[in-house]
């Protein structure tokens, strides 16, 4: 297995002083947001009001590791709609904001009043601080990364875990002032008040972040609010998630025909499988080939899926007109721009000649949601609510005259979540294991033009970065590895020559979901096999090098 990063050190601090004084309560006004669920849609479930932060996904899906249903709403939604859903308890996320802001994000009021337990998260803690009458200032000083939690007071929320725990932070801001009825009860070497509790109304708020993995027994922090605190049935799991999509598909679409745009990945396929375990042969998908696929992979999709999976596939060469549209193109917003729109005007080309079809099935997942969001600002303060990092083609990338209605029964589920079901789904391991790869392809893995050439030489290169680490069995301890083409040339010498050729970028990241990665710690000796044989067997390519990037900062693609 690939070695894992050194675990950092953190002093342990025995004992803190955590006492302040309360000032007087403060009322605010907040914007209103209405949603479309159905009433008492979200019983035993938790709501997650989010106020922008990277990790508000995360605290979602580490509700549902606890076979607890979680929904992440917009943060200014009312106390009526989240009555009238009927959750067993709120968490607020955090987010990029100072709660002292002019046009900070705040919740509604009434929410206070709902008589539901509320755990307020990083900016949620400070905010609810803040609403209900605590004080919240710029830290003297400001805290991120690992710090050692010295926990006061246990009560519910810390039950069962140690006195000294390794936390995550992440803030600039702390509560200097508590609201009436909290008290602290948990605090670090330079936070004194780094978790808070009202236990009479079940408030709680801790300044780090639980959900993510470096706060050892996070997960124990969040199981005692949503099961012992909120007192949700652990009943949440993925074979009722499917059998309940199978029905909303089966009452959606009727006896009406249905299209898939197939691609071969995890997300398209376990959704072939979902849609035609619910209407057979109602059920027809199209596999466009637009030219920027792995090597051997258009093949062997169209042979698995129509031989073995008898699911009626449409094979569409288009690879020549894809290509033609990227001549001289280098920007890779404007690749993907260009390819995601010749995909919907082919996609509506070989569909009228197919159809007609009613529906039209995507494999939207949470995160897609998310990271094509864009630069939406909130009408009431003005504030970005969410930053555009890059564009996916499968959201928000269809005409606004499409004449499909949306099957999407994967937009509420995480990766991780499409591969245990695609396991109760009966997916072989080949497909529901297979690593993420981008709607666009290969094209964005060329940095520059795309070309007959590059795209030669990737293909080849990709298929050996694989083939290797699958042969020195780790394909499945990383979340992707591939290759990357760049459009810097160096010199070499090879067989006694000089050469002046491209350069291949070996990229190997793990993670759970894709929104944050680490690089993977690929032994020195699989490393060298990978850069002997793509100098060896690739054309054009002198020279092999190693990307050692997080996500953040970079991104897992390169373009």
């Amino acid at each position: 297995m690939a070695a894992k990063p050194p675990e950092l050190r953190t002093k342990v601090v025995k004992s803190v002083n955590c006492r302040f004084e309360v000032p007087a309560v403060t009322s605010t006004q907040t914007a209103r947001a209405s949603i479309s669920l159905k009433d008492g849609a979200l019983k035993n479930s938790i709501v997650i009001l989010d106020f922008g932060s990277q990790y508000s996904q995360l605290i979602a899906r580490r509700v549902r590791e606890l076979n607890v249903y979680s929904e992440l709403i917009h943060y200014n939604v009312s106390a009526s709609e989240i009555a009238r859903l009927q959750p067993m308890g709120i968490i607020f996320s955090g987010g990029p904001n100072s709660v002292y802001d002019k046009g900070a994000p705040i919740c509604d009021p009434e929410i206070w009043k709902l008589g539901l337990p509320v755990l307020g998260v990083c900016y949620g803690m400070q905010l609810m601080a803040q609403e209900l009458g605590g004080k919240v200032e710029p830290a003297k000083v400001r805290e991120f990364g690992r710090a050692m939690l010295t926990v006061v007071h246990h009560g519910m929320l810390f039950k069962g875990l140690d006195p000294s725990i390794d936390s995550w932070m992440s803030h600039g801001d702390s509560v200097i002032g508590l609201p009436p009825g909290f008290r602290t009860v948990a605090c670090t070497m330079t936070t004194p008040t780094a978790a808070i509790a009202d236990e009479e109304r079940g408030f709680y708020g801790v300044q780090f972040h639980p959900e993510v993995v470096h706060t050892k027994g996070g997960q124990d922090i969040i199981r005692n609010f949503v099961v012992d605190i909120c007192g949700c049935k652990r009943e949440w799991t993925i074979a009722k998630f499917l059998d309940e999509a199978i029905q909303q598909v089966r009452d959606k679409v009727g006896e009406k025909r249905l299209l898939l745009a197939l691609s071969g990945g995890v997300d398209s396929s376990t959704l072939a499988f979902l849609l035609h375990k619910a209407v057979g042969d109602q059920l027809t998908c199209m596999f466009i080939d637009q030219g920027f696929m792995r090597k051997n992979e258009p093949e062997w999709l169209v042979e698995k899926f129509t031989n073995d999976f008898h699911i009626n596939v449409k094979y569409v060469d288009a690879k020549e007109r894809f290509l033609k549209k990227l001549e001289g193109v280098t920007d890779p917003e404007e690749k993907r721009r260009l390819i995601g729109n010749e995909f919907i005007r082919v996609f509506e080309e070989e569909s009228k000649k197919l159809g007609p079809f009613e529906f039209l099935a995507q494999g939207t997942l949470y995160p897609d949601v998310i990271e094509s969001s864009g630069n939406t600002v909130d009408p009431q303060t003005g504030e970005k609510v969410a930053v555009k990092i890059k564009s996916h083609h499968n959201v928000g990338g269809l005409p606004k005259d499409l004449q499909f209605k949306l099957v999407e029964p994967f937009a509420k589920l995480f990766k991780d979540e499409v591969r245990k079901l695609a396991q109760e789904l009966g997916v072989p391991e080949s497909i529901r294991e297979r690593h993420p790869f981008p709607g666009p392809g290969l094209a964005i893995r060329i940095l520059g033009e795309v070309t007959p050439d590059s795209l030669s030489s990737l293909r080849d290169a990709d298929w050996i970065v694989r083939e290797e680490i699958k042969a020195h069995g780790l394909y499945r301890q990383v979340w992707q590895a591939f290759a990357v083409l760049l459009p810097t040339k160096s010199v070499g010498v090879m067989g006694d020559q000089r050469t002046y050729e491209n350069t291949i970028v070996i990229r190997a990241v793990t993670s759970e979901d894709g929104m944050t990665a680490d690089w993977a710690r690929l032994p020195y000796d699989l490393l060298d096999s990978i850069s002997r044989r793509i100098v060896n067997e690739v054309n054009g390519v002198n020279r092999v090098v190693f990307d050692i990037t997080s996500k953040p900062p970079a991104t897992i693609e390169w373009e």
